[in-house]
């Protein structure tokens, strides 16, 4: 099979090529954060304009780059939700009338599912079961992951996401959007000793999350020191906050590793690129003896290769495509209604 990916939940345009014997033979992706910069955020109109104009052109380039056609296509995938709606709408709608057009299926598929899933595009692919922490601007999650569609919910955040926290905290430190990367490259200049933040749920007893405290703990740091905000200032405080959210992520998912009884642990998500946790993690690995896995770094943010991917697995596990026509999109959609296969995309 040869599936067609599309991905536009948000504020990147995702265009991929998966075949099922091949591989990943080619994607493309247009990101949108020089536009949206200058508003300090995402806006949802202009996030829906951007992706009407890449779509095709980003489709010719993939289908260039794989030696491909339109009519070697034999389903096309693309993101139904959880995102923004009208941002979901381009995508989901493009992708229908494409399908019309061709007269081929099309396979919704649900944006969590693809991050889920993406480490296995990587050179070193895990196998199933595993623990997966997914950790991105909207969720962060530990999942027990035996299958396709055969998902455990283990934990959650209760608030903030990682993601969230880090750009939330970024933008308290005075940093651009989007602040989340940014904050993560200063932290490397910071000294780890000087400040102290807290570990938030850290010793709770359970596999959930909380980082809205921590984002609230480095608001009064700033506050404190609003005289003297040099740059040694900024570093150390972004390290500090470096330091307690990758301590909680980490700690958490050796717990789910525990109390699982697995010995993979699958990292997926924007936040799955930042350095310190994949150090920390790697760590770990050695020293209690268990598998880690990241995507590659390029497939860390929204992309049109996870949305492939997963289309071409749903269809393997037996998940029927629908014919191309009506279609709804989604934009809050739990990821545990696909859980044990009892919903389809």
């Amino acid at each position: 099979m040869l599936i067609l990916g599309i991905e536009s939940s948000c504020d990147e345009t995702g265009i991929a090529l998966y075949d099922s014997a091949a591989g990943l033979l080619a994607h493309a992706l247009h990101s949108q954060v020089a536009m949206h910069a200058e508003y300090g955020g995402v806006v949802p109109e202009l996030a829906s304009r951007d992706h009407v104009r890449r779509v095709v052109p980003l489709l010719r380039s993939t289908l260039e780059n794989a030696g491909k056609s339109l009519a070697d296509i034999d389903a096309i995938a693309y993101t139904r939700g959880p995102g923004l709606s009208g941002a979901l709408l381009v995508g989901c709608a493009f992708a229908e009338a494409l399908a019309l057009a061709l007269d081929k299926p099309t396979v919704p598929v649900h944006h969590l599912e693809g991050h889920l899933l993406s480490p296995l595009l990587s050179s070193d692919p895990p196998v199933f079961p595993f623990v997966a922490l997914l950790v991105s601007g909207g969720h962060t999650q530990l999942m027990k992951v035996s299958g396709v569609g055969a998902y455990e919910l283990l934990g959650e955040t209760l608030d903030d996401a990682a993601g969230e926290a880090f750009d939330k905290s970024a933008k308290l430190l005075g940093l651009p959007y989007p602040g989340g990367a940014l904050l993560s490259r200063l932290a490397e200049q910071g000294d780890p000793a000087r400040y102290t933040l807290p570990r938030p749920m850290l010793h709770s007893g359970d596999l959930d999350f909380s980082f809205s405290g921590l984002k609230t703990a480095v608001l009064t740091l700033v506050r404190e020191h609003q005289d003297d905000p040099d740059a040694q200032f900024r570093a150390d405080a972004a390290r500090a906050f470096q330091e307690a959210i990758v301590e909680v992520l980490v700690k958490k998912s050796l717990k789910a590793l525990r109390q699982t009884g697995l010995q993979r642990l699958v990292v997926a998500g924007g936040v799955g690129a930042n350095r310190q946790l994949r150090a920390s993690l790697d760590a770990e690995a050695r020293r209690r003896r268990f598998r880690v896995h990241y995507p590659e770094l390029e497939y860390c943010t929204d992309n049109g290769a996870m949305i492939a991917l997963a289309g071409c697995l749903r269809l393997q596990a037996g998940t029927p495509a629908k014919p191309a026509g009506a279609f709804a999109v989604q934009p809050r959609w739990p990821l545990m209604q696909l859980a044990d296969g009892a919903a389809t995309c």
